[in-house]
């Protein structure tokens, strides 16, 4: 089982983050779940959603403790909660900023993980180029797919359009197609230094 737990604010679209991935594993023939907790309901309080893939089908149902993967929306998080519990040396972390760890004082995190499964991205100004707003959820779906090959970048397409229709579906398959190959650019670059 795979399991990703992603941290974000009300109004970021971690909770349909997480909808999204599992209809994409759900398209692709894989058991997958989605489910949220947070505690107020409003805008900019902090949200974590959690989603499970797995060959066979998923009976766990409660939050996810010890993730493969990491979905940090929000870098204003990093510092006010223990984001990173859990997460052990192989876990991957998608990580939705233009900063480095080190200038995000996230050194020793940097450290304890494989390089080659952490990327940042800036998810919230590639939504705002494709799509009109500061909503880094599809972006750094499709960064995770790039990241991780949990699913295809086709299903995060597909997923997209079945949940935004028109001019909304099309800006958002950009920004996660552009969070792609910001991710597969990169990982290039880490391949030839």
């Amino acid at each position: 089982m795979f399991a990703v737990r992603i941290h974000g604010r009300g109004g970021q679209g971690a909770v349909t983050a997480a909808e999204l991935l599992s209809v994409a594993a759900f398209d692709e023939g894989r058991h997958a779940q989605a489910f949220p907790t947070f505690g107020s309901e409003r805008t900019g309080a902090p949200v974590v959603a959690f989603c499970r893939i797995d060959d066979k089908p998923i009976r766990l149902r409660e939050p996810i403790t010890d993730p493969d993967a990491l979905i940090v929306q929000d870098p204003t998080l990093l510092h006010q909660v223990d984001l990173f519990a859990g997460l052990g040396p192989q876990g991957y972390l998608v990580l939705n900023t233009s900063s480095t760890l080190e200038e995000l004082g996230l050194t020793e995190l940097g450290q304890r993980l494989d390089p080659d499964r952490v990327v940042t991205v800036p998810a919230t100004e590639i939504a705002r180029q494709h799509v009109g707003l500061p909503v880094p959820n599809v972006p750094l779906l499709g960064a995770f797919a790039a990241l991780t090959g949990q699913v295809s970048l086709d299903a995060v397409r597909d997923a997209v359009r079945d949940r935004f229709p028109g001019a909304l579906g099309d800006g958002n398959v950009r920004a996660a197609e552009v969070a792609h190959e910001h991710v597969r650019t990169t990982m290039r670059r880490s391949a030839d230094a």
